[in-house]
């Protein structure tokens, strides 16, 4: 069988969990970087209807959302049990899509949104965050004492927000929140995530992902 194309972007959120499925499954894909999404190549926007990343290429199928790229790789091997999560946890991965997200993209990019106040979006955002920080206050991941999809999917969202403003990000009463994130971004499997790779072109050689 032909090995599955992943059309990524290292910075994308999406692209990021999908890829950190993709290595938690040890799927190997082919992955093809796009360096900027201004300028993304023919052959992406002739693979992905919607032209975003991720986009997963499966012979004739493309998968073109995050989470069901996710999931097809878990459903592939799943090694570390993430599939195995209650209801709940899927709840809180669309809270995290839907109206986390929104208010995330209100209080970063506020000059697609002037007629929003950055600072009523940011407090819709930091409510999802306070309940995630209560979860946290007594077990290690959102779903137990174990890591499940629900971190791998909300955690690069997470991450985005916190980058926005750093230090107002560290000095809210979140502390299990923050501890969470860090141990995420130390974490050897997100830093081979954000390895830099060599932007996709015709004419190079490969590059293989996700069964290292």
């Amino acid at each position: 069988m032909q090995t599955p194309i992943l059309w990524s972007f290292r910075r994308c959120p999406y692209a990021i969990r999908a890829r950190l499925a993709i290595l938690s499954a040890g799927v190997r894909v082919e992955l093809r970087d796009i360096p900027r999404l201004r300028d993304k190549p023919q052959a992406f926007l002739d693979t992905s209807p919607t032209a975003t990343v991720p986009c997963l290429k499966l012979g004739d199928r493309v998968i073109d959302e995050s989470l069901e790229i996710m999931v097809w790789a878990l459903e592939n091997h799943d090694p570390h049990l993430l599939l195995d999560m209650s209801t709940e946890g899927w709840e809180l991965i669309s809270h995290n899509d839907g109206p986390f997200k929104a208010a995330l993209d209100h209080t970063k990019y506020t000059t697609r949104y002037p007629d929003l106040n950055p600072d009523e979006e940011r407090a819709k955002a930091s409510g999802f965050l306070h309940d995630l920080n209560r979860r946290l206050s007594s077990q290690g991941w959102l779903m137990g004492k174990d890591l499940r999809l629900a971190d791998y999917a909300i955690l690069p969202f997470v991450r985005q927000f916190a980058l926005i403003d750093r230090a107002w990000f560290d000095a809210q009463d979140w502390p299990h929140l923050g501890t969470w994130l860090n141990r995420f971004l130390h974490s050897a499997t997100f830093l081979q995530v954000m390895e830099k790779q060599r932007p996709w072109r015709e004419d190079t050689s490969p590059i293989w992902f996700g069964d290292a």
